[in-house]
């Protein structure tokens, strides 16, 4: 297997998907070591600090990639399989942003309310014992609560030519913040453009389901995945299959629009991988599917529906390839 080291200086940073040329070429079944920024480019680092003096929220999330995938074609499926995520930073930040969170007034949900406190929080994060710690702003309370690290963005270009900001979650991907994106984990997209031109970035230490501030715990993170290709059979949404579930993740407002979008994605799936027709499988996932809020917080939100593998027959998704990966994986 090609072994690709890469980590951008911030000239190369990418801030959108769709619209930026490649910064490296990969040939399916490559794996790569990635380097990403957290969410803020590393400005805020102190509680002092706040995003209204440091940020320009037009550049935000900056994205490692995009990379070019050779082979990959229009109507194809990208596969890219997390071998491990992990903090590069012993600290994470996270805030809470004017007109910005799931708690408060917006510019899309508009009230004459005042705009909630802008505030820091300064995690601190532990790899070897496998923590983060709160640190209250208000108070004294300090508590620790599991690493869990996550890519809250994953997504490839934009079909028709589309350019999205970094902040969006959609079809293509993007901004989807599920905390189902962790390691073990293999995210199918499909692919819009030759060369798929997908990237990553985004890194959370933990994030809760919802992200309900907007923010979670912003870090810079180190990436090891595989990249691989399936001519044909590009998802309408991006799914995810990890050893215990598939999942399906939609995008949109309102947050039941998302939902369904899901839902519906998981149905079609189902219907394929065990030959059953819709309402067969819609009755079946009616019983069967959890459905976890992604993101309460982004221009789009987003929403995942899974299933557990062993409430279903024995089948092999898109030919056995998270397994394949996962074999790879153990491999290296």
């Amino acid at each position: 297997m090609d072994v690709i080291e890469f980590a951008p200086t911030p000239e190369q940073y990418g801030w959108s998907f769709g619209g930026t040329a490649p910064i490296r070429r990969v040939r399916p079944g490559s794996v790569l070591q990635l380097w990403s920024d957290d969410a803020f480019a590393g400005r805020l680092r102190d509680t002092k600090d706040r995003a209204s003096a440091l940020l320009d929220t037009r550049y935000t999330n900056p994205q490692t990639g995009p990379f070019f995938v050779e082979g990959a074609e229009p109507g194809d499926t990208l596969a890219l399989h997390f071998v491990s995520i992990e903090p590069a930073r012993d600290w994470g930040v996270s805030t809470t942003l004017p007109l910005f969170g799931g708690l408060t007034g917006t510019t899309r949900t508009a009230t004459l309310q005042d705009p909630l406190p802008e505030l820091t929080w300064v995690y601190e994060i532990d790899s070897a014992a496998r923590t983060v710690t709160f640190n209250a702003n208000e108070s004294d309370h300090r508590i620790l609560l599991p690493l869990e690290p996550m890519l809250g963005t994953v997504g490839v270009a934009p079909e028709r030519g589309e350019v999205r900001s970094t902040a969006v979650p959609d079809t293509f991907g993007g901004n989807m913040d599920t905390p189902e994106m962790r390691a073990g984990a293999t995210c199918y997209l499909g692919v819009n453009v030759e060369g798929a031109l997908f990237s990553i970035g985004d890194g959370h230490a933990r994030q809760g389901e919802g992200e309900s501030c907007g923010v979670a715990v912003e870090t810079a993170m180190n990436v090891t995945m595989i990249v691989d290709l399936i001519k044909g059979g590009a998802p309408a949404w991006p799914r995810i299959e990890d050893d215990r579930h598939l999942m399906t993740v939609g995008s949109g407002r309102p947050l039941d629009d998302a939902w369904r979008a899901a839902q519906v994605d998981m149905i079609g799936w189902l219907g394929g991988l065990l030959g059953m027709g819709k309402m067969d499988a819609y009755q079946l996932l009616t019983q069967i599917s959890e459905s976890p809020i992604a993101n309460m917080v982004d221009p789009n939100f987003s929403a995942a529906v899974k299933v557990a593998k062993d409430l279903l027959p024995p089948m092999r998704a898109y030919g056995g390839m998270h397994q394949h990966l996962r074999e790879l994986a153990a491999g290296l």
